[in-house]
């Protein structure tokens, strides 16, 4: 397991050092891939991996480069439109289902563009411009960034998993250990009034502001992540066909859809589709690629609920933020080995809906769109997961996705009312 504050000490001291080994690392992720894999999208979440190369390097020229480097000279025009996310006060943008369309530029192009941006961006930090805003911005840009890395390994997983051929995206991932994690305990949580989201201590998204009060009632955690083990007892107990454990919703979405099992197992149960290419399932490491309407349902199954997003951070602050992370080098969940595994493995369903904080302010102009305006329909998952940078994450951070996402790291830890 990687300990990211070790991570943090060997990373490079100044903000230009940094941005290099956060753009290297980009690349490095794809380096066992082919240009053709870098090509597909697969469904409309999924984008391409040379998308997101591209698209991480439009926000450092969009946000930064032409607007406080004098002179810059713009890669190439047609590039505001391709690689545009979301930013609608920034332009239009190539819709997000035909990503996949996009045969050109090639991957050579974008490597090319994101060179030429570089060398912008390293002349801009080394000079007398960088100021304290201009460096805040790239800062974002960098975690944002990372972000990407993360949606890059979860999107090209997709993708490769629908090829007949079952490739891996990297030849020398780890294997991660097997032992049974032992039996599923819980412990009182905290009750009363707690402070949550982030402090003043470093980087924070603006999600995660302002910290506040928050009102915890009596309840217990528990010790470590539901595994693919419990999963397989809750699938052969008929769970999936029974409507008494589903939300409406969700009752609606498995029945539209043919969902039985996790994303990415066979229908035997037996084997499931990794970053490393198809392997047979670990009962003892945590069950992932499940929606959020799955993780209700194996909590109510279980007579337990999720946690809320508060209960969760209160319990993970405490903690040293370690864990199975991208560091790790399994990009896989791996069993909790004793591990009480609130960072890295999965990303874990809470019971909160993603909304603005008492107080919340998006950032001003463009970059205001970054958050704020997805607060609406998607639920909160905490903790990172075995494809999230090492010294990205922290207990404050809040991610969210649509309850109905599996193609994500998704998984559950469950809660109980009441004292234990």
């Amino acid at each position: 397991m990687t300990n990211p504050a070790e991570a943090i000490a060997r990373r490079p001291g100044t903000l230009g050092e940094h941005y290099r080994h956060v753009r290297a690392t980009t690349v490095d992720l794809i380096r066992d891939l082919q240009p053709e894999d870098t090509v597909v999208q697969t469904m409309p979440d999924v984008s391409p991996t040379k998308w997101h190369l591209a698209h991480v390097t439009w926000f450092f020229e969009c946000f930064v480069l032409k607007t406080h480097q004098p002179g810059y000279r713009v890669f190439d025009d047609a590039f505001h439109y391709l690689f545009n996310s979301y930013y609608n006060t920034a332009g239009t943008m190539h819709p997000r289902a035909r990503r996949g369309e996009l045969s050109r530029p090639t991957l050579l192009a974008i490597l090319d563009y994101r060179q030429h941006v570089d060398n912008a961006m390293q002349e801009l930090l080394a000079s007398d411009l960088a100021s304290d805003e201009i460096n805040e911005l790239v800062r974002l840009g960098l975690h944002h960034e990372q972000q990407h890395q993360e949606l890059l390994l979860t999107d090209i997983k997709h993708v490769l998993s629908r090829s007949p051929l079952q490739p891996s995206a990297r030849r020398d991932l780890e294997q991660p250990a097997g032992a049974s994690p032992g039996a599923y305990t819980f412990s009182p949580g905290a009750t009363g009034i707690v402070a949550v989201g982030a402090d003043d201590s470093g980087f924070c998204f603006d999600n995660e502001t302002p910290r506040h009060d928050a009102l915890l009632h009596p309840h217990a955690m528990g010790n470590r992540l539901v595994t693919n083990g419990e999963y397989r007892e809750f699938i052969n107990s008929g769970a999936y066909k029974d409507p008494q454990l589903w939300l409406s919703d969700g009752w609606a979405t498995i029945n539209e859809r043919g969902w039985n099992r996790p994303l990415y197992w066979d229908e035997a149960l037996e084997t499931e589709f990794t970053l490393a290419g198809r392997a047979e399932i670990d009962e003892h490491a945590p069950v992932c690629h499940i929606s959020y309407y799955e993780a209700d349902a194996f909590a109510r199954w279980s007579g337990c609920r999720l946690p809320t997003e508060f209960e969760w951070e209160h319990a993970a602050a405490a903690l040293a933020v370690e864990g199975n992370l991208l560091g790790s080098n399994a990009w896989h969940p791996a069993a909790a080995n004793g591990a009480s595994q609130y960072f890295g493995d999965v990303w874990e369903w809470t019971a909160s809906a993603y909304a603005p904080y008492p107080g919340f302010r998006p950032l001003d102009g463009s970059l205001g769109e970054y958050n704020g305006k997805f607060m609406c329909n998607q639920m909160t998952v905490r903790g990172g997961s075995c494809v999230t940078v090492d010294d990205h994450i922290r207990a404050s951070y809040r991610s969210f996705f649509y309850p109905d996402a599996r193609w994500q790291f998704l998984g559950l830890r469950l809660t109980k009312y009441g004292h234990v």
